[in-house]
């Protein structure tokens, strides 16, 4: 048996037990095509790797191009997890705080003050919404917004925003040389991002924000040292410290063939083409490819290594035990939040990890379909990569081949 790292992301392994195995092997066959094309499972049960494996095709068309255990997945929001990580590390070494208010790493937040409320963007259609009557002549003061806000997703800021809108113009195609360089991109995503009005009051409610992790990824650069640079900082806090060699943001810019790396979307709306070696989300991809909340692309064993690291709460993280263990506490009320992680729901059904995991287990999804959840009961880490948006995104399917795939290797492990 191996550990986590002793295994290459290109090591296939698999030491599930045959009826497991079997069972799973059917599971990866009846999604394939209906829910995603190609997929990665790297599995990690009390410190040793039981299944480093691939299904389907980068190429669903024509199927020249089958997945391998290390192709480079989009992982959408489970690049939340980088980023919480390395913020986390500065806490531990002292340069911030959980409950300082955000303006004393980003004062340009507080620049407008008292900001007004609105009823925010749905991220789908991306109608501007109603503003709710109750907050009808209210306005807030963002010098009230802390990190721990932010890492709970209960600062009052938009689930999300067209920030890709202020960042310029759509970008060119990943291969060729973008006229808008990544600073200026960066620079007006962040211009906007000071001054969105609010949609509720600092810690009234849970409400998931991208925006407060692109805030969240701007203080993260600037208390490394090399504002703008969050890319910078996560190799140094995260990757390279656990040996990390595919974890990457704009990967076919950094060398990465693309027949390694999984597409998404055909974007009809906005880049008209085919997503492929550029990250999906729009206020990624607009603002220069590098944010807090999406944008990373890794495979599948690197991304059970970060799981692997929090299970085991490895010394090269960084990060004292205490706020190991703080983070994987419930931050809020009703919805089970920690500390930039969703802990699992107590309700029968309601959970991407299935029933069969502990209500001790956390993780975190991304909406291109992929996933990472621990169990510190059952010493079980899955890290669960497709492209589901391949087909379109919004459709059917995703939240329960997740459920299945959790609740098949935890009991059969």
């Amino acid at each position: 048996m191996l550990t986590i790292d002793q295994l290459s992301p290109a090591q296939p392994v698999n030491q599930l037990p045959p009826d497991t195995d079997a069972r799973l092997q059917d599971l990866m066959q009846s999604n394939l095509d209906s829910i995603f094309p190609a997929a990665a499972l790297c599995v990690v049960c009390r410190g040793e790797v039981v299944l480093n494996s691939a299904w389907g095709w980068l190429d669903p068309d024509r199927r020249t191009l089958p997945t391998q255990p290390d192709t480079w997945f989009d992982l959408a929001s489970v690049t939340k997890l980088f980023t919480v990580t390395a913020f986390l590390t500065l806490v531990s070494a002292g340069k911030v705080r959980l409950d300082d208010a955000i303006v004393g790493v980003l004062p340009e937040f507080g620049r407008i003050s008292p900001r007004p409320f609105d009823g925010g963007q749905d991220p789908h259609s991306k109608e501007r919404l109603p503003l709710p009557v109750e907050l009808v002549g209210k306005t807030v003061d963002p010098a009230r917004v802390t990190f721990r806000h932010l890492l709970a997703h209960t600062s009052g800021l938009a689930p999300w925003r067209d920030v890709y809108n202020a960042a310029g113009p759509a970008p060119v195609p990943p291969v060729e040389p973008d006229p808008v360089s990544r600073a200026e991109r960066w620079s007006k995503a962040l211009a906007a991002l000071w001054d969105y009005p609010f949609v509720g009051e600092p810690g009234e409610r849970v409400r998931y924000s991208d925006l407060g992790l692109m805030l969240l990824g701007e203080a993260v650069s600037r208390l490394h040292g090399m504002p703008g640079e969050l890319d910078t900082a996560i190799r140094s806090r995260v990757t390279a410290p656990l040996g990390l060699t595919t974890v990457m943001y704009n990967p076919l810019q950094q060398g990465v063939a693309r027949e390694r790396i999984a597409p998404t979307e055909y974007d009809t709306t906005w880049r008209q083409r085919r997503v492929w070696g550029e990250v999906h989300d729009e206020n990624a991809c607009g603002a220069g490819g590098v944010a807090g909340h999406a944008g990373l692309f890794a495979a599948a064993r690197d991304v059970a290594a970060l799981g692997q690291g929090w299970l085991a709460e490895d010394r090269r993280l960084n990060i004292s035990p205490d706020l190991l263990c703080e983070a994987r506490q419930e931050q809020t009320n009703g919805e089970r939040r920690g500390l930039g992680w969703v802990l699992k729901s107590p309700q029968p059904g309601e959970s991407s990890a299935g029933d069969a995991f502990s209500l001790a287990a956390f993780g975190h999804t991304g909406f291109t379909g992929t996933s990472l959840w621990i169990d510190p009961e059952r010493q079980l880490v899955v890290a669960a990569l497709t492209n589901s948006v391949y087909p379109g995104r919004l459709r059917p399917g995703t939240f329960e081949f997740r459920r299945d795939v959790h609740t098949l290797l935890a009991e059969g492990l």
